[in-house]
């Protein structure tokens, strides 16, 4: 199984040393991440064919989904804010945390395909 630190810092799932984004993007500068189209150690390339990360919009989905269930739990549930207070809250991280959704759902989507483990039992 795959190092979950490896997926969350986006390391290379081949070398798991290189990065796979050279710019971690902000969405409070208007930036996107920048995706590396191979690995900067071992030249692993991450796109294995056209539209191979369209999957992970549903990861992305999915990792939105459980944040908004945990902040509705926090914040309505156990510390009682108002439905209104709790709306906004949710929005906003939902926006505050896009840059790191974009990230890692696109980690999650090739570790689920390819990592270094895997690599080791088809070479054995």
């Amino acid at each position: 199984m795959a190092n979950v630190i490896d997926v969350l810092k986006c390391k290379c799932p081949n070398c798991e040393d290189g990065e796979m984004f050279y710019k971690s993007g902000n969405f409070l500068l208007l930036k996107a991440p920048k995706m590396n189209s191979v690995c900067t150690k071992c030249r692993f390339k991450f796109e294995k064919e056209p539209g191979f990360f369209f999957g992970s919009m549903f990861v992305s989905y999915a990792l939105v989904a459980a944040e908004m269930i945990a902040s509705i739990v926090l914040f309505k549930v156990i510390l009682g804010f108002s439905y209104i207070n709790v709306v906004f809250i949710v929005l906003a991280v939902a926006v505050l945390l896009s840059t790191f959704n974009f990230r890692v759902s696109r980690s999650i989507w090739i570790y689920m395909f390819y990592s270094n483990e895997s690599k080791k039992h088809t070479h054995t």
